[in-house]
């Protein structure tokens, strides 16, 4: 069967378990002394999530292989 969003794939599941430890790092004090890095990686990790989920949404598999690599 075909996976029917991005977090069906491997990858995908990666990608939020990967989201949520950056978020569980950053809870850390020297982390909550420096607003702007703390965002700025929590964002990168949203980021890199959200791109994945994109290109899924879009229709071809050789993107998709192509943007994963």
């Amino acid at each position: 069967m075909a996976a029917q969003n991005f977090e069906d794939l491997n990858v995908g599941k990666q990608a939020r378990q990967l989201t949520q430890e950056i978020y569980r790092l950053t809870k850390t004090a020297k982390f909550l002394k420096d607003f702007g890095q703390r965002d700025q990686i929590r964002r990168a990790a949203i980021s890199f999530m959200s791109n994945i989920a994109e290109v899924f949404e879009r229709d071809g598999n050789l993107e998709f292989v192509q943007f994963l690599y």
